[in-house]
């Protein structure tokens, strides 16, 4: 076989590709290497598509050159589909177009929304998206379709296959066809009467087989993804209707899902959820047995019901809630150790088993009954505890996100060094009982004492946890022995489904053939090769020829390892002992990345996730970085990652930590690279001593700095807007920091700005921190406001009646944070306890509240100060100003900007509360985060600012946006340049609109 001629593939799609969407390097090509899943190949080629005609090309090059192809969204898939060792197409954040359909009944979407995203948009219509994996927050529709994924709630009837309308692909050849669309349908017809044709036949010869037909039915009574979809070819007559639905569950083997158009579901206004506790996992079976006959009829009709009876029921055996802290689990064991429980051997805790359950109606008079209903079943069953319903949305919510996280929460416990593997089978309903007490013997009989049950129980549908090490023969051995072992029990005893929704994968591959038999698999391949016939798309996912296939290209989670004993702290080391608060924060943060499984949970809030790397990329390329300085393997490939990695994973780094906010381990990605970028700081003494000198004279580098804001200040006034953007753009590109026209004039305010009180009344105090930014900038060229932001702020708690205290020496003082974000930890502390000591002594030791005007500022304060109640300006307000205010809402229309800090605070509604009492018109821009001007690299790469805030310029413009409002100065400069409005701190807004009480 002639060797693939990737070379000439590249130069052919250079054409019509950029540069900067095709990555061929080390570290880019071993980073987009990594999904969910345990394996891992690396691809040659990795393409960041951006439009169906660039993607058709792609597909066009691919067929001319015999180059396979994998495509990827959000890459959360779990059983190897979208990794590849040939080129892999990306289609995700640039994949995020919408379209309601019949007042929310239908929804056009996009491969790169994600799942969340569109309940998000259908919420306000009260629609929610039918297919609810786990990961659906996650998780982008391009996956969830492809790979059939369906989750707690639309079990066989509402998942992705049942509620498709239609799909505009395109194919190996890469035309385009719209299966929606008269038009495109009938120009295939014209280019295409081939393909359609043998379509035809194909589905005339599976209903011409009534045994091979009812098999069909039958796999599909229950939930089932192992091969192709062969459902279509009997539930439907049109050839197109057939194409569109074959898709689902493809896992990208077939054509590339370029959008889809999908029915919605009613959302019940009324829901009530109830944990419910069983001694032993069969009765917990046997409990879900007798629920499933409560929903008794025809499953499609209760799409519509006035009430749905049981909606879900999800199982967690006792490992799985002790992976997530459940505290009921907790307390029975102690209750099983004591013997307070009658029947129970001591040490017997293990048998108990939560299962999760929801009822949905349409009045809260019909919930109740469903309540008391689901209830008198349960009262036949032994339970821990008495069953309890609750419709608190902060309670069952609760309950919901635990469910959600188990399978990164049970990964994060594993043995460091080891991979979590999950597998997930469907068994039918009246087999559970007896299947799952087997599936659990046959796991704990292969030596996996650790391992968890838990999942869809209420269709049958089971997910187990394994922690595996594939560091030697034998542990992989054992792991093949096991599967083989699980295939003859859900297939030979039960004829049940190896894989229910997360896809065949390449772990399910060998063994599609042995639970389908050889008929129905021929017709597999009969349909592959219609759409496929050069077998280049996703090789080796569901049709493989390598009955070990399973057991190879196992992805392994080396141990991160860090000197700790270099980190430099003055002119000492220090010991992960010896380290003060923050560095421990970052070892910390290195402890807590080895919990990583890599699910890619974190991603839809990483802010340079679609530019550069993700932080589910930089804790693998770390992982690899790590191993290869443990074995001293491939030094070359060393030196290659840790140079790439220093504009890829650490410059580019925001390290606002709200990766942490959606990983369900809270893995804070931000405390790694600042322990990279202090260990770092080993090879730039120069750049320590500097830090140390700024730390040192912090007065005299405020006035350095107000010299340059002097400087650029005269040069735009004179130059203009245009002419200075040209001119500071060229020096950017020479290495200066990138000026822009939002950047603000100096301030030169008194130290200690007087306070404006009103005779009499009563005198209340607040100790107030400006912080150093707001202390040097001041407002930026043609401002609407006069006033710096120290004056506002003065003259607002003043009006609310507070007398304002600055602390000493307050020109000297910093929190440490600029000293934080460059790594260097013994400085960012040193600076803390300076401004703790000075804060406490003017607070009259904590006697008044404490209020700083940068919420990243007050955030990192809050994190290392040990004592005092400190405020950002929003909670302040809300807490001490807001009922001595008399607010008079404006009309102007405005904007609000949640900064990373104020969400990691939890602050986000009450900032959101605060804007509404102000204006009647607030708008909260979607899918914007962070801005990413992460303290200077709004400065010094800019691109990452572009990036994150891609999206708020149009949503400004078209919703008449005339100012906008933050907590954060530096935030407030990225934000005012990349939305053409200006950005103010929200205590302007709070004193235009209000009057002392």
């Amino acid at each position: 076989m002639e060797p693939l001629r990737y070379d000439l593939f590249l130069t052919d799609i250079r054409r019509f590709v950029d540069d900067q969407q095709i990555y061929t390097d080390e570290l880019r090509t071993l980073a987009w290497g990594t999904d969910a899943g345990f394996y891992r190949l690396v691809p040659k080629i990795v393409i960041r598509s951006d439009g169906e005609r660039q993607v058709s090309r792609i597909l066009q090059a691919c067929d001319k050159h015999n180059i396979p192809y994998t495509f990827r969204a959000a890459g959360t898939s779990l059983s190897g589909q979208s990794i590849s060792d040939s080129v892999l197409i990306v289609a995700g954040k640039h994949w995020e177009r919408h379209e309601l359909l019949d007042d929310g009944q239908a929804i056009r979407l996009q491969p790169g929304v994600v799942g969340g995203k569109v309940n998000q948009i259908l919420k306000p219509l009260g629609r929610v998206f039918p297919p609810d994996p786990a990961s659906v927050s996650s998780a982008m529709v391009g996956g969830i379709v492809s790979n059939n994924a369906s989750g707690m709630n639309c079990g066989v009837h509402a998942n992705s296959d049942r509620m498709l309308v239609s799909a505009r692909l395109i194919l190996a050849d890469g035309t385009i066809v719209d299966t929606g669309s008269e038009e495109s349908k009938e120009a295939f017809r014209k280019s295409h009467p081939r393909f359609i044709q043998q379509i035809e036949q194909l589905r005339d010869k599976v209903r011409g087989n009534k045994p091979l037909a009812d098999r069909i039915r039958y796999k599909y009574s229950i939930k089932n993804v192992t091969g192709l979809n062969l459902r279509p070819l009997i539930a439907y007559n049109d050839p197109f209707d057939i194409m569109a639905h074959s898709m689902v569950g493809s896992e990208g083997t077939l054509a590339f899902l370029a959008e889809v158009t999908m029915k919605t579901l009613k959302d019940y206004p009324f829901k009530a959820s109830a944990m419910v506790y069983f001694k032993s996992m069969k009765e917990s079976c046997e409990a879900i047995v007798k629920l499933k006959e409560l929903v008794s009829g025809d499953q499609d009709l209760a799409m519509s019901a006035e009430n749905l009876m049981v909606k879900s029921a999800e199982t967690l055996d006792y490992k799985s809630l002790s992976a997530v802290n459940d505290p009921v689990s907790l307390q029975y064991r102690e209750d099983v150790d004591a013997g307070r429980i009658a029947g129970v051997m001591p040490g017997n805790y293990q048998g108990l088993t939560a299962v999760l359950t929801e009822t949905k109606a349409v009045s809260h008079e019909a919930l109740q009954k469903n309540v008391d209903t689901i209830l008198s079943v349960l009262q036949s069953f032994d339970l821990y505890r008495p069953a309890t319903f609750t419709e608190d949305p902060k309670v069952y919510n609760r309950y919901w996100a635990i469910r959600s996280g188990i399978f990164p929460s049970v990964g994060g416990t594993r043995p460091i060094g080891t991979s979590c593997l999950i597998e997930d089978v469907a068994f039918h309903i009246e087999d559970l009982p007896e299947a799952t007490v087997k599936l659990q013997k046959l796991i704990a009989n292969h030596g996996y004492d650790d391992a968890c049950i838990y999942g869809h129980a209420f269709a049958g549908n089971y997910h187990f946890i394994l922690n595996q090490s594939f560091k030697s023969d034998m542990e992989v051995k054992r792991y093949e022995k096991m599967m083989r072992d699980v295939t003859e029990l859900v297939v030979k005893e039960f004829d049940g489904s190896l894989k229910a929704e997360h896809g065949t994968g390449r772990n399910m591959a060998p063994f599609v053939s042995y639970e389908w038999g050889a008929e129905a698999f021929e017709v597999m391949k009969e349909l592959k090769a219609i759409f496929d016939p050069k077998g280049l798309l996703n090789p080796g996912v569901i049709f493989n020829d390598n009955p070990d296939c399973f057991t190879q290209n196992l992805k392994d989670l080396p141990e991160l390892r860090f000197p700790y004993e270099k980190i430099p702290d003055g002119e000492r080391y220090l010991t992960l002992e010896q380290g003060k608060s923050s560095t421990q924060a970052m070892i910390q943060g290195v402890k807590d990345a080895n919990k990583c499984i890599e699910c890619g949970f974190c991603e839809v809030n990483c802010v340079s996730c679609g530019l550069t790397l993700s932080s589910r990329m930089r804790i693998a390329i770390q992982r690899e970085i790590s191993h290869l300085e443990q074995t001293g393997e491939n030094p070359t490939l060393l030196r290659k990652l840790r140079e790439q990695y220093r504009y890829q994973g650490d410059q580019t780094c925001a390290s606002d930590g709200l990766c942490a906010t959606s990983c369900p381990m809270k893995i804070n990605t931000g405390n790694l690279t600042h322990l990279i970028r202090q260990i770092n700081m080993l090879d730039n003494r120069v750049g320590y001593k500097v830090g140390e000198l700024g730390a040192n004279h912090m007065a005299g580098i405020k006035c350095g700095l107000r010299g340059v804001l002097d400087l650029a200040h005269l040069g735009h006034s004179i130059l203009g807007d245009k002419l200075m953007t040209v001119l500071t753009e060229q020096l950017h590109k020479a290495g200066m920091p990138l000026w822009t026209v939002a950047m603000p004039r100096p301030t030169r305010q008194p130290q200690r700005p007087k306070n404006q009180l009103k005779a009499g009344g009563e005198r209340l105090k607040v100790v107030y921190f400006p912080s150093c930014i707001n202390q040097t900038m001041g407002l930026s060229k043609g401002a609407p406001v006069k006033k710096t932001v120290v004056d506002e702020m003065t003259s607002l708690m003043n009006k609310a009646g507070y007398e304002v205290v600055f602390p000493e020496g307050m020109h000297r003082m910093c929190c440490g944070q600029i000293w934080e974000s460059k790594g260097m930890m013994d400085i960012a502390d040193r600076k803390s306890a300076e401004l703790e000591a000075a804060l406490w002594k003017a607070s009259e030791e904590g006697r008044y509240p404490v209020v700083c005007d940068q919420s990243p500022c007050l955030h990192r304060m809050r994190k290392v100060f040990t004592k005092m109640k400190l405020y950002e300006p929003v909670e302040f307000i809300m807490t001490y100003l807001k009922d001595r205010l008399v607010f008079h809402p404006t009309h102007k229309r405005i904007a609000i900007h949640v900064t990373c800090s104020t969400r990691e605070m939890g602050l986000t509604d009450r900032m959101i509360e605060l804007a509404s009492l102000c204006s009647d018109h607030v708008l909260v821009p979607e899918g914007v985060g962070c801005c990413a001007f992460a303290g200077d690299k709004g400065f010094t790469h800019p691109e990452l600012n572009r990036y994150a805030l891609r999206k708020l310029r149009p949503q400004i413009e078209n919703a008449d946006i005339e100012v906008g409002y933050s907590n954060s100065r530096t935030c407030e400069i990225g934000l005012q340049s990349n939305a053409g409005i200006p950005y103010l701190n929200i205590a302007y807004l709070v004193n235009e609109t209000t009057e002392a009480k």
